[in-house]
């Protein structure tokens, strides 16, 4: 049975690599497509795409350094930084994931015309949301980076793994969203459920706070949730400068790879269905 899930998974994935590949002009042209359209006819245009994490960055720190006044070092731990760096390193992949998951739970929904058209490849939808998502992180990480560097003076060499937390994410939300789009088109309240789960991830989720802090009864509610394995890499990398949770840089990419070709196995089972539920 192991057998046949392996190679159930190794030949999806193959399938799908190969039809985006395919694809990739009409998906890249999708992505702007779908950034240029968002930001039609307004003064500022694509200015919010980064403006609007910066912003959110900011009142976030306002509000727990300057008004809460949290500080890392009141944990008692010997920590490399303030608890400013500490919270962004985690909010900014989150507030990605948060962007990407509930666009992607109704782009089929959203895309209705398309869908219904035999010739037009669907499995590009859920990718095209994904890769457009990616202004935010790229644009979130620019500012933090800077902002770390006149803050710590300097940044640790682990920063130069950013993009590749940004690959395995970006791969990992593609199999997320290959679900969450299928099952959308028959349960159209799973854009609500995923619009709580994605508020509440920011506080379940080791953001605000480190593990140490949870009460020991409520801990495996962090481990058995993978987005905190993401979390855990991003903040190795931004915050610590040292893989501090080495087993989080097995867990994060294995599983983001299998989510990614589990995922188009999900949506291709309930494609075939699509037209007569749109």
């Amino acid at each position: 049975m192991a057998l046949f899930c392996t190679r159930s998974q190794l030949h999806a994935t193959k399938e799908l690599i190969g039809l985006l590949t395919r694809h990739r002009q009409l998906t890249l042209m999708m992505a702007v497509r779908e950034l240029s359209d968002r930001y039609a006819g307004q003064v500022l245009g694509l200015f919010w795409a980064i403006g609007h994490p910066i912003f959110l960055m900011v009142v976030y720190c306002f509000v727990f350094v300057v008004v809460l006044k949290l500080k890392a070092s009141a944990t008692g731990l010997a920590l490399p930084m303030d608890y400013s760096v500490y919270l962004l390193a985690g909010l900014i992949p989150w507030m990605s994931c948060m962007e990407v998951l509930n666009k992607q739970s109704t782009v089929i929904v959203m895309n209705a015309t398309l869908v219904k058209q035999v010739v037009f490849p669907v499995e590009v939808l859920p990718v095209k949301t994904a890769l457009a998502a990616l202004v935010m992180p790229i644009s979130a990480f620019s500012f933090y980076c800077i902002y770390v560097f006149f803050r710590a003076d300097g940044l640790y060499w682990t920063y130069l793994l950013i993009p590749v937390l940004l690959c395995i994410q970006t791969l990992g939300l593609i199999g997320v969203g290959y679900i969450l789009s299928a099952i959308g088109v028959y349960f159209r309240d799973l854009k609500d459920f995923v619009q709580l789960f994605t508020f509440a991830g920011m506080y379940l989720l080791p953001i605000m706070y480190m593990p140490d802090y949870v009460p020991a009864m409520f801990k495996p509610l962090l481990y058995i949730n993978p987005f905190s394995y993401m979390v855990w890499c991003y903040q190795d990398v931004c915050y610590y400068g040292s893989f501090e949770h080495p087993y989080a840089w097995v867990i994060f990419p294995v599983f983001s790879c299998f989510i990614f070709a589990f995922g188009y196995r999900v949506f291709r089972k309930l494609k075939p269905m699509f037209p007569s539920f749109l």
